[in-house]
């Protein structure tokens, strides 16, 4: 996947946890807080950390923010600078703003107002906020050594149709090393699949996987083949 350049708004636990996720992801990370501390705290961490406010219009523009490619609101104890910046990011332009909610009200409320995705740190983790945004097909991911973990995922539609063979799934010496440790199907589980199993429209892939072979899998799956011209 190309490099790309995220701002995340507030460095508290949470909020920090997404910044490092992305930094080691190979993603460009401004980190931004009002809190000096906590700015120093991620400084080694990402790319640049910056104490500013970001419901300032005039800092976000001379920190050259609406040129970036996503933003992620992490305040979590000031509402009211959790929902400006969300509003302040999108109207500069931003194409992709995943913001926190505290509640369900909150949520909501954040949608109205253009928020691409409501996350609740209360139920999820930052390192998989950090993934989805952008690997939207991965629904769950845990770590199991730095590196490695297990992954949930939508079905490519690239691979749909395809045997786990044919699609490069079927274990670590196949093109993406990813072994295929179930397959949910509807109401079904299907545990160990065979190589020959083909990938269904509405699968929902559990992978054993190192984080480069995820990333390759996603950027070969979403890459469209130019037609041959005549």
């Amino acid at each position: 996947m190309a490099k790309k350049q995220v701002v995340v708004v507030g460095l508290g636990r949470f909020g920090s946890n997404v910044a490092r996720t992305l930094y080691q992801m190979g993603h460009d990370v401004l980190g931004l807080d009002t809190n000096e501390r906590l700015v120093q705290d991620v400084m080694s961490e990402v790319t640049y950390a910056v104490k500013g406010d970001a419901t300032n219009e005039n800092v976000l523009r001379e920190l050259g923010v609406p040129n970036f490619d996503a933003a992620v609101v992490a305040i979590g104890s000031n509402v009211e600078a959790n929902i400006m910046s969300t509003v302040l990011l999108r109207s500069l332009g931003v194409p992709y703003v995943a913001s926190r909610a505290r509640n369900q009200l909150h949520g909501q409320t954040l949608d109205r107002l253009g928020a691409n995705q409501v996350v609740y740190p209360e139920r999820e983790m930052g390192s998989r906020v950090a993934r989805s945004l952008f690997h939207p097909d991965v629904t769950e991911y845990m770590a199991l050594a730095p590196g490695f973990g297990i992954s949930k995922i939508r079905s490519p539609e690239a691979l749909q149709g395809q045997t786990l063979k044919d699609a490069g799934l079927a274990g670590s010496r196949d093109k993406y090393s990813l072994f295929v440790l179930a397959i949910r199907r509807g109401k079904d589980l299907i545990l160990l699949p065979s190589e020959e199993e083909r990938v269904q429209q509405g699968d929902l892939l559990i992978l054993a996987n190192k984080d480069e072979t995820l990333e390759r899998l996603y950027q070969s799956s979403t890459t469209k083949t130019e037609p041959e011209k005549p």
